[in-house]
């Protein structure tokens, strides 16, 4: 299969292809360290024993490779094997951060006692019991009686009104909206293109593109003709009519005589209804203090020495 590492445009510019690149760093990468694994191969700094077994398999090291032997690290540098760290001194806490263990103590702590005297206190001050008004409500008193009616004596006469004047007619005024609009003359023509074909060659890995003439037309816009004026909407508004008379209020009379009413019935007693509230007393006076007397024994601690082992 051919390979391609170069592209030349139709412009005539020529181009590497990335792939080229990543061979050369491919090749620069692989003289650096690796790890290969755990070899069971006795290896000891200075051996020369090349190739070594890795999981039973049998890998040719390079320079830099990496391997592990037991608790040894090695490093090959291209003819013998250089030991440059070992493990077998680390202990359980080698790779922990921390380590906590858990202390009972053994022994007791004897109880202190108090010895002292009664002393009596009697507070300093004042109490003043407040005043107390009852809470609750009065209920209103009822009426008990007999209804009356009662009808006035005569009668009541409207007079008939018509109000004279006139009402004005409303001024309608209207204003039209016009708009231009423009007749067409010419249609115009479509554009037009004819592609231009594409030629790939390849010489020396070197992919090169280019194309064969093509041609195209951009065509013409339709032409406009003159404006014409057209309406596009009418809007119109209309004033309120008025009215033009004399204001009349219309008349009501009323014939009879005057009457009275009497009304006959009792009122009853009204009644209280509370709840039972308590009086308030407070104490006004000055802080006092006690000083007890006596004295208090020092506690004692008996146990024995524990030892505590982190591992």
């Amino acid at each position: 299969m051919a390979d391609i590492s170069q592209i030349t445009l139709p412009s005539g510019t020529t181009y590497d292809l990335k792939d080229a690149t990543a061979r050369e760093l491919i090749k620069t990468l692989e003289s650096y360290s690796s790890y290969l694994g755990v070899t069971t191969t006795a290896l000891t700094d200075g051996s020369t024993t090349n190739p070594i077994k890795i999981d039973t398999e049998s890998v040719t090291a390079v320079v830099g490779s990496i391997v592990n032997y037991g608790s040894a690290e090695f490093i090959y540098n291209g003819s013998a094997w250089q030991e440059f760290g070992d493990l077998s001194a680390l202990g359980n806490l080698a790779y922990k951060n921390t380590a906590s263990g858990s202390v009972t103590a053994a022994g007791s702590v004897s109880q202190p006692t108090f010895t002292g005297s009664a002393v009596a206190f009697t507070p300093a001050g004042t109490v003043t019991v407040a005043s107390y008004t009852p809470a609750g409500t009065v209920s209103a008193p009822t009426f008990t009686g007999s209804k009356a009616s009662y009808t006035p004596k005569g009668s009541v006469t409207v007079a008939s009104y018509t109000p004279a004047g006139t009402v004005s007619a409303p001024t309608i005024t209207t204003t039209p909206t016009t708009s231009s609009m423009y007749s067409i003359t010419g249609v115009g023509t479509l554009p037009s293109c004819t592609l231009p074909a594409l030629a790939c060659t390849v010489a020396n890995e070197n992919l090169t593109l280019s194309w064969t003439n093509g041609s195209f037309s951009a065509g013409t816009l339709p032409t406009r003709g003159s404006a014409t004026a057209v309406v596009t909407s009418v809007s119109a508004t209309a004033s309120a009519p008025t009215f033009t008379g004399t204001a009349k209020a219309p008349t009501a009379t009323f014939a009879g005589s005057e009457g009275t009413i009497t009304v006959e019935g009792t009122i009853s007693a009204p009644t209280f209804t509370g709840t039972a509230k308590a009086p308030t007393a407070t104490f006004s006076g000055t802080e006092g203090s006690i000083t007890a007397a006596g004295t208090v024994s020092k506690p004692t601690f008996t146990g024995s020495a524990v030892t505590v082992t982190v591992s």
